[in-house]
């Protein structure tokens, strides 16, 4: 009986330290979320083709795993958290990039509105056309 008492006090007094020691990371957190958000109003806009987003999203999913592996021994270290977040500077240039190039889905069918190649074709004819007039 003494023992259970004494397990029960332990209990106590650990499972509230144990919960503390957890590294919390807000900060990377908050940035994640405002990434995947940017994700999904890209997507909901048509900046961003079903393509696009899957690799944005294997991106976050890496940031993700970065993330999960440094708070795993209960301490981020300074090292951990730089690269952290430096994988992340490198995934919010990823999504800029990606809204902002030629590609778009605006009627949401899955396929480019204006693929990369019929813009090559656009305007490697208005150059030879441009040649022509000189």
């Amino acid at each position: 009986m003494k023992t259970a008492k004494t397990l029960a006090a332990a209990l106590v007094l650990i499972l509230p330290a144990l919960a503390a020691a957890q590294p919390s990371t807000p900060r990377i957190d908050a940035r994640q979320d405002r990434q995947e958000a940017r994700i999904e109003r890209g997507v909901q806009s048509g900046a961003l083709t079903e393509k696009e987003a899957a690799k944005l999203d294997r991106g976050q999913t890496h940031v993700q795993n970065l993330e999960s592996r440094a708070t795993a021994d209960g301490v981020v270290s300074g090292r951990e958290r730089a690269r952290i977040e430096h994988a992340q500077d490198v995934q919010d240039r990823r999504i800029y990039r990606e809204k902002h190039d030629r590609q778009h889905d605006f009627n949401h069918d899955g396929s480019q509105d204006r693929p990369r190649q019929a813009l090559r074709e656009e305007h490697r004819g208005a150059g030879q056309q441009r040649g022509r007039n000189r």
